[in-house]
């Protein structure tokens, strides 16, 4: 996972990440997606008509724990399928 390079979603409006909420008590999984395509898809398909609000950006693995740890996320959830989707969470601690 270090070695990877990931994409993320960010709104232009005011610099949020794209987040998922298992549970409406945590502070959210920051969505990580392995393709650049795949973050354009996943918009395109869930939320067309604000995907021009948004970017894709990237990031390294190695510095994923520090993102984390910055905004307080709970973990990240790593998107394999866009288009169902298909996601995995994992707890950062």
């Amino acid at each position: 996972m270090l070695s990877e390079v990931y994409y993320l979603v960010r709104s232009q409006t005011d610099g949020r990440y794209l987040i998922a909420r298992p549970d409406a008590e945590g502070s959210g999984y920051l969505l990580l997606f392995r393709e650049n395509f795949d973050a354009l898809s996943y918009l395109n398909t869930h939320a067309a008509e604000v995907a021009n609000r948004f970017a894709v950006e990237s990031i390294p693995g190695t510095q994923v724990g520090n993102l984390l740890k910055r905004w307080g996320f709970s973990g990240v959830g790593i998107v394999s399928d866009p288009l169902l989707p298909k996601v995995e969470f994992l707890q950062h601690n």
